[in-house]
């Protein structure tokens, strides 16, 4: 007996998560630092006409409230003669209806409008890297690796950092439990990124990375000469191609001057710093450094903060556009259509406006909850600046203290400074990871490394203490940690072996 077979339809609703636009903006100026900052709110005060400032630099320690317009002084006459000048103005940005920003009640953006508000007309090659991040299928780990090693690449496109250092990081500040294994793995998807020799570790596997790319763009022939000779003079005589030692390299590989003059030519096609060919980083220069928050101690102890006004002027909507706005509406029966188009381009400008300012609002709230938990665990630190009374503390501590998410906690400390009475540093500096020791103490791994930097400064550089015996000498600190965990630390602190130290 036929069965009939019955194909059956199932409708699963899935909650899926988008940011509007406003909380975009939010998370953008979020991330930016203090002089980053500046620049958007510039661009936004020059791009919409109904976000005006005063004439003087804001207070950021000031009321959390948006400000509201200040009383107009000018006579009506004036007034009258403003609020028509902005009319005209507005009207004279609609020749078409592609020069309409898009509005409806959810208080829609111009994707393009937006981008060049936020980002500004240029493009960072940090930006471009990341582009490329989101053409790949990556896994939700890698694509995080491999965006935080971009972070990390210096103007010259090259990652200076060792990948042990990166791990710990990572773990540190993010949460992310990864081996250097997969940091290693994850860099070789940057380094298959454009330019070639990008994410490289060094000179020689810059120029490495970019003749294996013209063999994989078919430029050259994995088993040809030329890549043969160019490889073999990256490897085997790159001590003497970085001494320009032209005669040694062609007696050693028994080249005739003709393809010598080739090889030269070929190696002067190579770019010893990809970086610098797409643009520059954005707010990486320390000599650029302004701090976001100063921090106070009195000599009794007491140590309080403000956020950094820097050059921020105090923002406010437009009263002329506020009233034109209520004019319309007031009109709305009678309008014509160039009228009701005006209406649309005037409250998206208002609306806009009104975003901006509620997102340097909620920017404020962040940074000062963010810095007053931070304050608050660190504070040993900041009444006396010894770098070993910093507590354990990870990115996930602050978020269960203020109630915010980690990834908002992350971008806070990102790129963020905090001048203190003992120096200014980065706000990542307060976050340390902890050791547990066989008794199961906690223990600062800063405090740690502070601790064994000390011992190795202070050793008979004629007999310098082994790793076994540093771990001795610490454990009789009270930092009983194992030979290799000293060992670790020590590469961390950048510290040589000891026949190294010796003198």
């Amino acid at each position: 007996m036929a069965q009939n077979q019955v194909q059956v339809q199932e409708q699963v609703q899935r909650q899926v998560q988008r940011l509007s636009q406003q909380q975009m903006l939010q998370v953008k100026l979020l991330e930016m630092p203090l002089t980053e900052l500046e620049q958007s709110v510039m661009a936004e005060l020059d791009d919409n006409p109904a976000l005006e400032s005063n004439s003087e630099e804001g207070d950021l320690n000031d009321t959390m409230d948006i400000p509201e317009a200040p009383d107009d002084d000018f006579d009506s006459q004036k007034e009258k003669e403003e609020r028509q000048d902005a009319l005209d103005t507005a009207l004279e940005r609609m020749q078409s209806d592609d020069d309409l920003p898009t509005y409806d009640g959810r208080q829609q953006r111009d994707n393009a409008d937006y981008e060049e508000i936020v980002y500004g007309d240029t493009t960072s090659f940090i930006d471009k890297l990341n582009e490329q991040v989101g053409e790949r299928e990556l896994t939700e780990q890698q694509r995080f690796i491999v965006e935080y090693l971009i972070g990390s690449l210096d103007d010259d496109g090259w990652l200076r950092k060792e990948l042990g250092d990166i791990a710990d990081e990572l773990a540190i500040y993010n949460g992310i439990d990864c081996t250097e294994s997969d940091i290693e793995e994850a860099l070789k998807i940057l380094q298959d990124f454009d330019p070639p020799g990008i994410g490289a570790r060094s000179l020689q596997e810059c120029l490495l990375l970019q003749i294996d790319r013209k063999v994989e763009n078919g430029d050259w022939d994995r088993e040809g000469h030329l890549y043969g000779f160019m490889h073999e003079i990256l490897t085997t005589y790159f001590d003497a191609f970085t001494k320009k030692h032209w005669d040694r390299i062609r007696s050693g590989l028994a080249l005739s001057d003709v393809q010598i003059d080739a090889l030269q030519k070929e190696v002067r096609k190579l770019n010893p710093k990809p970086g610098a060919s797409m643009g520059e980083t954005m707010g990486r220069n320390i000599q650029q450094i302004t701090p976001d928050f100063i921090v106070d101690t009195d000599d009794d102890g007491t140590v309080s903060f403000s956020l950094s006004n820097g050059h921020l002027p105090e923002l406010y909507v437009s009263q002329s556009f506020n009233d034109m706005l209520a004019a319309y509406k007031e009109n709305k029966q009678s309008m014509s259509q160039k009228d009701k188009e005006a209406l649309l381009y005037i409250k998206g400008k208002v609306d806009k406006a009104r975003g901006f300012i509620q997102a340097i609002k909620e920017r404020r709230n962040t940074l000062y909850v963010t810095m007053k938990a931070i304050i608050e665990i660190q504070k040993k630190f900041f009444q006396d600046g010894d770098e070993a009374d910093l507590k354990p503390m990870i990115l996930k501590d602050i978020a269960e203290k203020t109630g915010l998410d980690i990834s908002t906690i992350s971008r806070v400390s990102n790129i963020k400074y905090a001048q203190t009475r003992w120096g200014t540093f980065p706000l990542r500096f307060f976050f340390t990871d902890s050791y547990t020791t066989a008794d199961g103490e906690e223990m600062s791994t800063r405090k740690i490394k502070v601790a064994l930097k000390e011992v190795i400064e202070n050793e008979n550089k004629k007999k310098p203490l082994s790793d076994d015996a540093l771990a001795k000498v610490m454990e009789e600190k009270g930092f009983p940690i194992a030979r290799r965990t000293v060992a670790k630390y020590r590469e961390q602190l950048n510290l040589p072996v000891a026949r190294l130290r010796k003198e």
